[in-house]
């Protein structure tokens, strides 16, 4: 962790406090776990620590005297009546050196699509275990089942930084036993599951320690406040690297221009992976056509090249027919040099698209995941059939065993076969996060099923 923040705070100095604080480089992070575990008072913290709030705001969530911070963030009626978080509510505040975007997560396992809503979009997850829930006096204490859950779901959803925060510390009789045991518990659920935590800080929501301000030597912690964490963690980085893969959003037409020399379109979208070049060849998908980049603009139509994660226009050099959902990717290179002078080498696509995919499905509908059913795919934006065909295996987020199941029940986490009406160019979701997820819709309903990222 100390390297990850030594090299964050280069960069800071090579691009000075400005370039930290602006939108580019804000941090997006959620604050997850169990249910009633300080998630929302956390918040409430955050922003009253740090001057976010004004006194209206302030005074609205006052009574007798007292301060519930939750309020801050809880504003559904429904919330407010049942003392619980339901939906995903944003909140946001700056630093002297940064920019925050706060997800505030529901807890309530029913909820759990939310949380993963939140976390799809998430450079951060902090996620917040409650103290006087656990049995903190024994060193081989069971963490909560939503803790790792969540836990779980936040780095499988490639969620770039994990911290734990342990919280409601000043309401058990040792904090720093309190606090040695959990943190034990968690390093070793974290090593199980192959995850890589940033840090693990004891706090009280409650009462503000270690949340903005340092408490030094409180619990037995000397580390930097959460705050100061955050301030240091890095952004998740684009796939910049990557080959170009475009999805088309929308077609702008423009029919009436005499330019010949190129096409009379531009398709408009979000770059996935690599970057848009003027000069690029490249492929459609899923017409298999090929053509060449004429001109590259971006969201304020300055001529550039754009790279993952920014938003562009692409012109090609002639006429193609493509669609809202059909994808733009880096053409076709040639392979190895066949052995003989007879045989000429096939070409071979960067993103291939393929009809048969294996996914890790987070399932979040009420009924079942069962093989043989036919559920919508939402693929970048291109909409596709998708038939369930078997269930590999079920997770048991207490042990972490792969189990043999026949369906996945709602909130379960599994590794499921998927067949597709339609070829895509779907990817591991660990090199490409765009060409790698996937979203399950229920015919019937139209419901949101699961979020499926694929291995």
């Amino acid at each position: 962790m100390t390297e990850t923040i030594n090299s964050t705070a280069a960069q800071a100095g090579a691009y000075g406090t400005a370039a930290l604080n602006d939108h580019v480089s804000a941090l997006r992070f959620i604050t997850c776990g169990s249910v009633d575990d300080g998630k929302s008072t956390l918040i409430g913290r955050l922003l009253v620590d740090t001057r976010a709030v004004l006194q209206d705001q302030l005074a609205g969530v006052t009574k007798s005297g007292e301060t519930d911070l939750a309020l801050l963030t809880d504003g559904l009626s429904a919330e407010r009546e049942q003392g619980i978080t339901i939906d995903v509510a944003y909140r946001y505040f700056a630093t002297e050196s940064r920019k925050f975007i706060i997800g505030d997560a529901p807890g309530h396992e029913q909820y759990t699509r939310n949380m993963v809503t939140a976390a799809s979009s998430a450079d951060a997850a902090v996620v917040l275990v409650d103290a006087t829930k656990l049995d903190w006096q024994n060193a081989s204490l069971q963490l909560l089942p939503q803790t790792r859950r969540h836990s779980l779901l936040a780095h499988l959803l490639r969620v770039h930084s994990l911290v734990f925060a342990v919280n409601k510390l000043d309401a058990v009789a040792d904090p720093a036993l309190a606090f040695a045991h959990i943190r034990g518990a968690l390093a070793q659920f974290a090593q199980d599951a192959g995850i890589a935590v940033a840090a693990t800080i004891p706090v009280s929501a409650l009462k503000g320690f270690n949340v903005v301000n340092r408490e030094a030597g409180w619990a037995g912690y000397q580390g930097p406040s959460l705050l100061q964490l955050l301030e240091e963690l890095p952004n998740t980085p684009a796939d910049v690297q990557l080959p170009l893969a475009f999805p088309v959003q929308w077609v702008e037409k423009f029919h009436d221009s005499a330019v010949t020399t190129q096409g009379r379109r531009v398709f408009w979208g979000r770059v996935a992976a690599g970057s848009a070049q003027v000069g690029a060849q490249v492929q459609i998908l899923p017409s298999g056509q090929l053509a060449t980049i004429a001109q590259v603009i971006d969201h304020a139509r300055a001529p550039k090249g754009v790279e993952a994660g920014l938003s562009a226009g692409i012109t090609l050099d002639r006429e193609v027919d493509v669609s809202r959902g059909d994808w733009i990717v880096a053409a076709p290179v040639q392979s190895a040099v066949a052995e003989d002078d007879f045989d000429t080498p096939a070409a071979v696509s960067p993103w291939p698209a393929s009809r048969d995919i294996t996914a890790t499905v987070a399932w979040m509908d009420n009924e079942p995941l069962v093989p043989g059913r036919v559920y919508w795919a939402l693929h970048g934006h291109r909409w596709v059939k998708a038939k369930a065909r078997r269930v590999a295996y079920r997770l048991n987020i207490n042990t972490l065993d792969q189990e043999e199941a026949q369906q996945l029940e709602a909130n379960a986490i599994g590794q499921v076969e998927l067949q597709l009406q339609e070829a895509i160019p779907a990817a591991p979701f660990t090199r490409a996060r765009q060409l790698g997820s996937l979203i399950l819709v229920d015919t019937a309903s139209n419901a949101t099923a699961g979020a499926a990222l694929v291995r």
